[in-house]
């Protein structure tokens, strides 16, 4: 069903994040036209920020690291977009119930972005955004044959009450958790070539706890808890802990945000949020010897995090049908992976 042209195209992008975003510059860049669809009211995907009334919270990805010279390449067409995090880490181990700290070996530079993680996005989809060529709140329920163009493909999307179809496209590429797109597919009654391996990839979930402590502004009393700023952690609860005001560009506020492990969250996945909370506060002060009681407490469900089981290659392309996937989970669950997918399923697809 794709067209035999080589001119200039117009491709649909389900999906904002690195990997969308990624997906859709380079498509651009190389003189074709996009549409991005996004389900949610920001660009980013995990690479997000909240805002509450005690400060900022990276409440999905917390840093990246550079290894792929694109990815650098990339990077520097944003200029002081990104910052380097002395996040000291170090590695938390429970042992009897006991908690110790383990200094890690010197590792890549830590990079965030400012003043949020969701800042990426942003800069990289302005021309994107500027062209009209971003939905925002529009989800893709299906994907069917143009009715207008035998050849093509148009998307039926809903936003809120309303219902509308999108058509004239030459390619949809899915920048979706690979089970989102998997669904996506059978849903519309499409199995493009490639698609069947979509099922051995697995996603974990991931609960998120927003923590802030105002308190610890006060003169003299300095930071609370631990000398460290960022741990990975052995607590059967929790994985990671990162104090958000030690980020460049963040505010000084003391909060932190908490992510529990990729078995606990897939074991409490439907737990109520409450509940949730509970366990990983406590979890926390066990972590850090921080018992006071925050001023604020959020907790967030990513329901696709880490990767487990990536696909093992960098993207899906079927050129037959005009129709691709991509994603961090294609080869793993950093940042740059889901550049490098976006960037080589574009170029796949001119």
């Amino acid at each position: 069903m794709a067209t035999t042209s080589r001119g200039p195209r117009h491709f649909a992008v389900i999906g904002a994040g690195i990997a969308g975003i990624t997906c859709a510059r380079t498509l651009v860049q190389a003189g074709h036209s996009v549409t991005v669809f996004e389900k949610s009211p920001n660009l980013g995907g995990r690479m997000a920020t909240r805002s509450t009334l005690f400060g900022s919270f990276d409440h999905g990805v917390q840093y990246f690291t550079v290894r792929d010279p694109r990815f650098a390449q990339a990077l520097a067409t944003v200029p002081g977009v990104c910052k380097p995090w002395s996040a000291n880490a170090v590695r938390v181990l429970d042992t009897h119930g006991r908690v110790t700290e383990a200094p890690l070996p010197a590792r890549e530079s830590h990079w965030v972005p400012v003043p949020g993680m969701n800042e990426l996005a942003n800069r990289w989809a302005r021309p994107l955004i500027a062209a009209t060529q971003v939905e925002l709140k529009t989800r893709v329920i299906r994907i069917e044959p143009d009715a207008l163009e035998p050849k093509g493909w148009q998307l039926r999307t809903e936003a809120g009450d309303a219902r509308h179809v999108y058509g004239g496209f030459e390619g949809v590429l899915l920048a979706l958790p690979a089970p989102q797109a998997a669904d996506l597919l059978e849903s519309s009654d499409l199995s493009p070539k490639g698609s069947s391996r979509l099922a051995g990839v697995d996603v974990a979930p991931c609960w998120t706890l927003m923590l802030a402590f105002p308190n610890a502004m006060q003169p003299g009393l300095g930071t609370l808890g631990p000398q460290w700023n960022a741990a990975r952690s052995t607590h059967h609860r929790i994985a990671w802990l990162a104090r958000e005001s030690s980020k460049p560009g963040r505010e000084p506020m003391e909060r932190w945000t908490v992510q529990a492990s990729a078995t606990w969250s897939r074991e409490h996945l439907q737990d109520d949020p409450a509940r949730v909370e509970a366990k990983m506060l406590k979890a926390f002060a066990e972590v850090t010897g921080i018992y006071a009681t925050p001023a604020h407490t959020a907790v967030h469900r990513w329901r696709f995090a880490q990767t487990l089981k990536p696909l093992g290659q960098s993207h899906l392309w079927d050129a037959k049908s005009g129709i691709g996937a991509c994603g961090d989970w294609c080869i793993g669950h950093r940042v740059e992976d889901a550049f490098v997918s976006g960037l080589e399923l574009a170029l796949a697809a001119v």
